[in-house]
């Protein structure tokens, strides 16, 4: 078997926040994967770059398919980060993609379309975010998809406990959205403390994105010191 990672482009006006970053043309607007979502509150979270939070905020309140919203942080660069809240009419393809045992490496927003990289255990698993789009009447288009030996043999810059925590991860569940696995569950199941599982997921999933998304030149650049 053969991982892929997959970039993808989609776009409908009932995808979570487009109204919102059309409105906010200024605005960048990208997922935080190490937050993830929290499974009693339903909470996603951004990181959102603006000129003008509050014409942001403007397009959150008359975007259909957000509900709550919350500026969590904001730094002087004109960067924040949001929680939000989805209400019944958004369309959301996070879980489309967890069900088919993937999980989104980045996610940002490109005018009125969104651009979702996506690591996949094989290119057949992308056939049901294929038939979603298909029934919602999504546009999608496959910009390229470059393949990988499977993460259970390949190397990849990661160390073999990182290695086990994010396989543990991904069978439990956390990598889910919403999660069916809390970070203290994978711990358990690692038989290591909460913060020690919460750090080897952090490092593991960056050597993934790293080993991903950059070529041989920029994986060797300053990356290889961060192995533990």
């Amino acid at each position: 078997m053969t991982d892929i990672k997959a970039v993808v482009r989609i776009e409908h006006p009932d995808i979570v926040l487009t109204k919102t970053v059309t409105h906010d043309q200024s605005s960048k607007v990208k997922s935080v994967l190490e937050a993830g979502t929290d499974p009693t509150s339903g909470k996603f979270f951004y990181r959102v770059q603006s000129a003008d939070f509050r014409q942001f905020e403007d397009g959150l309140r008359n975007d259909h398919t957000i509900g709550e919203f919350e500026r969590v942080i904001e730094t002087r660069d004109e960067k924040a980060i949001y929680s939000f809240e989805y209400t019944d009419e958004a369309k959301v393809i996070s879980p489309i993609i967890s069900t088919a045992n993937g999980v989104i490496l980045d996610m940002e927003n490109d005018g009125n379309g969104w651009i979702l990289t996506v690591w996949m255990p094989d290119r057949t698993n992308l056939a049901p975010l294929w038939d979603y789009a298909e029934q919602h009447d999504i546009d999608i288009d496959l910009l390229r998809v470059n393949e990988y030996a499977s993460l259970g043999t390949t190397d990849a810059g990661l160390t073999d406990s990182q290695r086990e925590a994010l396989l543990v991860a991904l069978e439990t569940g956390y990598f889910d959205d919403p999660r069916n696995a809390t970070l203290s569950e994978v711990a358990a199941n690692l038989d290591i403390s909460q913060p020690a599982a919460s750090g080897l997921l952090r490092r593991g999933t960056k050597r993934l994105i790293v080993s991903s998304l950059m070529d041989d030149s920029e994986n060797s650049n300053g990356y290889d010191r961060e192995r533990h």
